[in-house]
């Protein structure tokens, strides 16, 4: 069934906003498994399984876009880095689906 409020040429994909709260101790913690963890960011966005991450600078907390089945799958992909393992991010990992805009058709 097609939905009547979506025109030709544009769909919403569900993704999920993934966010996660760094440690108090995450600026000196970070430095050592910072390489490791940019690598493996860098790679998630070249497969597709992430779309856009980053910090924010105050470090408050990180956020991803994450295309998954479900928030589970998508916490799980944050879950699985080496920033949880290291202590640099709390384990409080917040997942929520979100519809994105995305154009079907190329630009004339």
């Amino acid at each position: 069934m097609t939905d009547a409020g979506i025109p030709d040429g544009v769909t919403v994909e569900t993704i999920y906003i993934v966010e996660v709260s760094y440690t108090a101790d995450a600026p000196t913690k970070r430095p050592a498994v910072r390489p490791e963890h940019l690598t493996r960011v860098a790679r998630l966005i070249s497969e597709g399984r992430l779309i856009e991450a980053g910090g924010f600078q105050d470090f408050s907390s990180a956020l991803f876009l994450v295309p998954a089945a479900d928030a589970a799958e998508a916490a799980a992909l944050i879950r699985d880095d080496v920033y949880m393992r290291a202590g640099v991010w709390q384990d409080d990992v917040r997942a929520r689906p979100f519809g994105r805009v995305v154009p079907t058709t190329a630009r004339a």
